[in-house]
């Protein structure tokens, strides 16, 4: 899966579902209604982006590894600015 090459707006979608999902998770969150339709939003955009009908082989294990790498690169863009 380290081949595929995502594509940034479902890198950066994947980024902003993340971060909605923790603020939802937080205590009594803000806006929860919002954030909801926020959440609702992204995964339908998440789950219907034209990338997935042209990915090689598993889908569901790109999905896995999307998941990962947004991930992987909001915890390093934290790191370069806090250093």
């Amino acid at each position: 899966m380290d081949s595929l090459r995502f594509p940034d707006d479902l890198v950066r979608a994947q980024q902003a579902w993340d971060a909605t999902y923790q603020a939802l998770a937080a205590p009594h969150p803000r806006y929860s209604a919002v954030l909801r339709r926020r959440l609702l939003r992204l995964s339908v955009l998440l789950h219907t982006h034209p990338f997935w009908s042209t990915t090689p082989g598993g889908v569901p294990a790109a999905r896995v590894e999307l998941r990962r790498r947004a991930r992987a690169s909001t915890q390093q863009s934290r790191r370069e600015r806090s250093a």
